[in-house]
């Protein structure tokens, strides 16, 4: 069973769902269309409030020009191990300038979730049964500090013990 995690808990209704071949969207239902058939959908509509799939070896910035017609997008991660989706997130956040929904979707387990979130992900569609329990306990892990700057940024630190501080002379 897939359940939606989003910050302030687990959401009641998701209507968005993953085309394929063999599962279409019904009645009550938005498709999150992969990148060709999302490109190919935008030429011939100007629909907006779409939804994406972005998969690992996806050029997420063929997504630019079309951005004020996107609602939500999902970023695949076909195995814990494949971290190309955090990459995805970030360009979305801090290059494209996406406001939207983007979500994780697949093997999402609770230790990146932290992670997930300050690259930009706001939304996780969570299988994994472990992951579920914490969520539902309120037990994310943390992470105290960040070396890096992301499209969150992390708490403000008085200084960082391993940094070496140069005396202009």
């Amino acid at each position: 069973m897939t359940r939606i995690w989003k910050e302030s808990g687990f959401a009641g209704d998701d209507n968005w769902i993953i085309e394929t071949d063999e599962v279409k969207a019904a009645e009550g239902q938005r498709p999150l269309l992969p990148l060709d058939e999302f490109l190919t959908a935008v030429a011939e509509t100007n629909e907006v409030g779409l939804g994406v799939l972005i998969k690992p070896a996806d050029d997420v910035t063929k997504l630019h020009p079309h951005l004020d017609r996107i609602e939500l997008v999902a970023v695949q991660f076909p195995a814990f191990n494949d971290g190309r989706g955090f990459s995805h997130a970030s360009l979305l956040r801090e290059r494209l300038g996406f406001a939207g929904e983007v979500r994780a979707v697949g093997d999402v387990l609770i230790d990146q979730v932290p992670l997930m979130l300050r690259t930009g992900f706001s939304s996780f569609a969570v299988t994994n049964a472990v992951a579920i329990k914490r969520l539902e306990e309120g037990r994310l892990p943390g992470i105290a500090n960040h070396y890096q700057p992301t499209a969150r940024a992390a708490a403000e630190v008085e200084g960082y013990s391993w940094r070496r501080r140069t005396v202009a002379g």
